[in-house]
């Protein structure tokens, strides 16, 4: 299995690392890409071939890790979540970062 955190593509700050956002941004946003907690409240999100933890009461934010759990599909769903919201991913194997260009 994979892991990836999720971190913000914009640059960090003297404050530290960049916001990926509210957590009820974030929340609202995968839900329009199919990914979104079991139950209300929830740390976990689940969507088609990956599972995202959220750091518990953390607002907003900074980072989150991402589990690969098919590889055959989840691919298109992490370029996917990339390129609409703007985050990279960093795999914790390689130390390789993915990042996305939107699309014009």
């Amino acid at each position: 299995m994979r892991h990836l955190v999720v971190i913000s593509n914009e640059p960090g700050s003297d404050k530290g690392m960049a916001p990926l956002g509210s957590r009820t941004e974030i929340l609202t946003k995968l839900s329009a890409l199919n990914t979104h907690p079991e139950a209300t409240g929830g740390d976990v999100l689940y969507g088609p071939g990956i599972e995202l933890f959220l750091s518990p009461q953390q607002d907003p934010i900074l980072q989150m890790m991402l589990d690969v759990t098919d590889e055959d599909i989840a691919w298109l769903v992490i370029e996917r979540i990339g390129r609409t919201l703007q985050w990279k991913f960093v795999d914790l194997a390689t130390g390789n970062e993915l990042a996305f260009a939107t699309q014009s």
